[in-house]
């Protein structure tokens, strides 16, 4: 950091006792982020009282920099309160690291909600957010992460400061330690493996980090945790991921359960189930509510644990972890049509994918017919062609999604010449390279990709942003249900809903999610 913040953080030469600043000193550093230019307005009474009443909404949306211990805390710290004259602000854990603090062992900043500050702020800056979440700065630097992004590095890391308060290699380095620490808290890995999965170059490095940051040893950090870390089995890893209140876990069960491909995917007694393929290996994943706290667990079965960061980044995406629900309902609450549905159902969350290829066939098997149809064609081209699970199979679950190289080849029978031909275009497309759904692909991108593929509309492409991009403003306009929904059961036309759906934005696609549930109810 630069400015007040910087100079005050340099004070301390890593030593917390040298700390000896006034109150009107630590309002100064709070307000710098201002002086910086940084959009990321940190409103300090605000933060104080979420603070004082450890107000879970805030969970995520900053950090609370202790000068006395020098260390950082979710604003739901257990521990004993802080004077006010040794509290600063940040918007993120990476600005609170960056300043020299380090994370608390009670509250573990590493499971807090990920940051919403950036959203809606720069498009260029969600971007590279995704790119990094996928691991763009694991083996590449920040020139190559801007080249993607489409602006100088220089440029990228002045927008990681005016959004995030520090820059996109910070950012990047707090996600690997936050990950290395939650894999020596929450798993019986050995600590070379625990070094390599969360991307250090060496063990050396890796005990250094942690050192530095923790103030204790990887085999210190687990033993102070040990205790608290539930058992389970050979190639079996249980995580907890926090979100921020409220969470409409039954409305987004309902959505997902009646869309859950049969053999692939099942909702039971609450929970999610799926099968998952990675690297030509299968497993499965497990993810349901922790009662009384504002978290979700997830038990993975899977046989190779590098590809742990991986699947559990794609679950955060998938059940809309960053979400900051507040903001949402407050912006949707303003329209009479959708303020009874925000009321009623808080919290409703926009549910990703977990692969964009199969969320994208869906999409092709789902237009203009019934969900309950779309799902059944989608079980019978699993049952076909999909990988069997073997000895990982559980739940009902039996396989995993067929891959694009299978549907690219087979012939597709039972289904419209139409969707089929679409399907296998867009498997050959996948399989080629020609389309890669991952970070690098933006809403913008879709038109393009799909132009070559008959069979592929405006609804599928506004569906594919909505759930594989994340994108909060994709909306799926010519939906007839919306339509009808949106007119008070009179059927309008897509033109009329663009037009009623203007005020929505940046928030269509929740408002999208709260007029198919109202449809539902």
């Amino acid at each position: 950091m630069h400015g007040l913040m910087g100079r005050a953080v340099c004070t301390r030469r890593n030593d917390v006792r040298l700390w000896r600043v006034t109150r009107g000193v630590l309002v100064k550093i709070a307000l710098s982020f201002s002086a910086l230019g940084i959009s990321v307005e940190l409103d300090l009474a605000i933060c104080e009282q979420a603070r004082l009443t450890r107000d879970p909404r805030f969970d995520g949306r900053f950090f609370i920099g202790i000068t006395s211990t020098g260390i950082y805390c979710r604003p739901i710290c257990p521990s004993p309160h802080a004077k006010r004259t040794h509290v600063c602000f940040f918007p993120t854990a990476a600005a609170a690291a960056a300043a020299g603090f380090r994370p608390c062992l009670r509250c573990r900043p590493e499971v807090a909600p990920g940051t919403p500050a950036w959203r809606g702020t720069s498009d260029t800056v969600n971007h590279a957010l995704r790119l990094i979440s996928e691991g763009m700065l694991d083996d590449d630097d920040v020139d190559t992460l801007a080249m993607h992004v489409g602006v100088s590095a220089r440029h990228l890391s002045r927008l990681f400061m005016q959004h995030l308060g520090t820059r996109p290699i910070a950012v990047a380095q707090t996600r690997r330690l936050h990950f290395a620490k939650q894999l020596i808290t929450d798993t019986g890995l050995p600590m070379s493996q625990v070094a390599l999965i969360a991307g250090f170059q060496s063990v050396r490095r890796f005990n250094d980090m942690i050192h530095q940051v923790y103030r204790r040893s990887p085999t210190e950090l687990r033993r102070f945790t040990e205790a608290d870390r539930a058992g389970s089995g050979a190639e079996e890893y249980r995580f907890e991921l926090a979100y921020r209140p409220p969470y409409d876990w039954e409305s987004l069960m309902a959505f997902l359960g009646a869309r859950a491909t049969p053999g692939v995917e099942a909702v039971r007694d609450g929970c999610y189930y799926r099968s998952i393929r990675l690297n030509s290996m299968s497993g499965t994943v497990e993810v349901g509510r922790i009662k009384g706290r504002h978290a979700l667990y997830v038990r993975i079965r899977f046989p190779d644990p590098a590809q742990l960061l991986t699947i559990i980044s794609r679950i955060r995406t998938m059940f809309d972890l960053t979400a900051d629900p507040e903001m949402v309902s407050q912006h949707l609450s303003r329209d009479p049509l959708l303020a009874p549905l925000v009321r009623d159902h808080p919290g409703l969350r926009v549910p990703g994918a977990w692969d964009g290829f199969e969320m994208t066939v869906r999409a092709i098997l789902g237009q203009q017919i019934r969900v309950e149809t779309a799902t059944r064609l989608a079980g019978r081209l699993t049952m076909a062609f999909g990988h069997p699970l073997g000895e990982m199979a559980a739940y009902g679950l039996t396989h995993t999604f067929p891959e694009p190289a299978t549907l690219a080849q087979v012939e597709i029978a039972g289904l419209p010449g139409t969707r089929k031909h679409a399907i296998q275009s867009l498997a050959r497309a996948v399989a080629d390279g020609r389309i890669v759904f991952n970070a690098a692909l933006t809403g913008g991108d879709l038109p393009q990709c799909f132009k070559s593929i008959n069979g592929i509309g405006e609804w599928t492409i506004q569906y594919v942003a909505m759930r594989v991009l994340n994108d909060p403003n994709a909306f799926p306009a010519p939906d007839r249900v919306l339509r009808r929904v949106a007119g008070q059961d009179r059927l309008f036309t897509k033109g009329w809903l663009l037009r009623r759906a203007e005020p929505w934005k940046p928030w269509r696609a929740y408002a999208a999610m709260y007029l198919w549930r109202g449809s539902s109810s």
